[in-house]
């Protein structure tokens, strides 16, 4: 299938890393063994289906990881480094984590009470998203089966990575411009009003070369597609080789104007190449119909 492109911006040996994509036979998909994130919508809903993602350090969706549940319950993602699951009968919080890793990633269960709907209701959406990133809607009647949900950026269709009935975790098609665009989701024939978000491009400058040790290197975050602020977050993938000054991770607001920026900084620990991750930070808010 078709290459989709960067899932995070993240500076590897210089350069921007390699864009996450589904696997066709004559092609090689990333090891079990290299998932390091898993996906999962923030809110499934008691004994319906839901979609989990999980993707590699260079943001590759990742097939055959096994994924734990806290209440016992494993599953294997499938060659589009998915899995369909049903959610536990019991409300409450439930934990998930990649087999062999430490991190854990909390889901809410709700009853079907709370998300019955006879249409598709969206409550909360992103207010700027970026292009390269994934974005989350909430709201009650999508689709837990990922692939049978429909969501258009600017008119183009957009990959699901997770979802439920509750919540959908969305990827931004390719060749869009920074800036507003109108977002549409359907499930099952049902449609909900288009929204406007607004998308931004981060573009990461910075020096190429090897860090030397006690080497400072400043980091530079461009963003287009608005002139407001915006808080990013950057996290650092290889605490061995730099410090990522402030922390392991550490958020930053750009510089609210036309040149709008913001600085981060590394300081070299030993030789060799840094791997440090730049995302916006999300900017939630209440639906904003499109006239």
């Amino acid at each position: 299938m078709t290459l989709r492109r960067i899932l995070r911006f993240i500076l590897l040996l210089g350069a921007i890393s390699a864009a996450p994509q589904f696997f066709s036979r004559a092609q090689q998909p990333p090891a079990p063994s290299g998932a390091r994130i898993l996906l999962l919508p923030r809110k499934i809903v008691s004994g319906e289906r839901a979609t989990l993602a999980v993707l590699d350090v260079s943001g590759r969706l990742t097939p055959g990881v096994t994924v734990s549940f806290s209440n016992g319950d494993r599953l294997t993602t499938d060659p589009t480094g998915r899995a369909l699951f049903v959610a536990p009968l019991n409300p409450g919080v439930i934990f998930a984590s990649i087999a062999g890793r430490p991190d854990q990633v909390a889901t809410a269960i709700l009853t079907p009470a709370e998300t019955a709907s006879a249409s598709i209701e969206v409550s909360a959406v992103p207010k700027v998203a970026s292009l390269s990133d994934r974005f989350e809607i909430s709201g009650r009647g999508f689709c837990g089966d990922a692939d049978l949900n429909q969501v258009t950026v600017g008119g183009q269709p957009a990959l699901i990575l997770a979802s439920s009935p509750a919540s959908l975790v969305v990827l931004p098609p390719m060749g869009m411009k920074p800036g507003a665009a109108p977002v549409e989701v359907s499930c099952a024939k049902k449609i909900v009003p288009p929204f406007l978000t607004t998308f931004v491009a981060l573009e990461l400058e910075a020096d190429s070369s090897p860090l030397k040790p006690g080497e400072h290197r400043s980091l530079t975050v461009r963003v287009r597609g608005t002139t407001s602020k915006i808080s990013l977050e950057a996290r650092n993938l290889a605490p061995d080789i730099a410090e990522l000054t402030g922390g392991a991770v550490v958020k930053q607001s750009s510089s609210d104007s036309a040149n709008n920026t913001a600085q981060f900084e590394v300081v070299g620990r030993k030789r060799g190449s840094f791997l440090i991750s730049i995302r916006l930070v999300p900017m939630v808010g209440r639906l904003n119909p499109n006239p």
